[in-house]
């Protein structure tokens, strides 16, 4: 399978990465999630080439991930919020934080880049899956995966080679 059609599968991972699936785009949500709304400071934090960046982001607004607005008429200029799609995409970030401090051969007196915390309490948050049935924990040990049908053959097909 071409990178290009990544996002032309049944699998809902291989669609989000489609959209989401380089290292630029996660570092341009981050910012969006940081406070970051305007190009040069996106430029600033990440390190991108303005083409690359331009890029990323018209692809951002058109997946419907963010949503970009003039705050100035003269000379023209933009600044990009997160939309309804956009927000949901917080988990994941969550998840790339935690990863990220468990495996990013940190030491552990190392203070944290990050810490999130909660409005409503005070207290810091973290991540954790919690059924939301029974509201018990869980990880991969403790979930099944069923393949649908249709992703049964698509990916039965790739590996007849047609």
């Amino acid at each position: 399978m071409a990178w290009s059609d990544v996002g032309d599968t049944i699998c809902p991972i291989a669609r989000s990465l489609a959209v989401v699936g380089d290292r630029w785009t996660l570092l341009i949500l981050r910012e969006l999630f940081l406070g970051v709304k305007r190009f040069e400071e996106f430029q600033t934090q990440t390190g991108m080439s303005s083409h690359l960046l331009s890029t990323r982001l018209k692809r951002l607004e058109s997946d419907g991930v963010i949503a970009r607005r003039a705050y100035s008429e003269r000379p023209p200029r933009f600044e990009y919020r997160l939309t309804t799609k956009g927000l949901d995409f917080y988990p994941l970030l969550l998840s790339l934080k935690s990863w990220g401090e468990k495996w990013g051969n940190f030491e552990s007196e190392d203070e944290p880049a990050l810490v999130i915390t909660h409005r409503q309490c005070g207290h810091e948050t973290g991540l954790k899956l919690v059924c939301p049935a029974c509201d018990e924990p869980f990880g991969p040990k403790d979930a099944t995966v069923t393949i649908g049908e249709e992703f049964r053959l698509e990916r039965e097909a790739r590996r007849s080679g047609g």
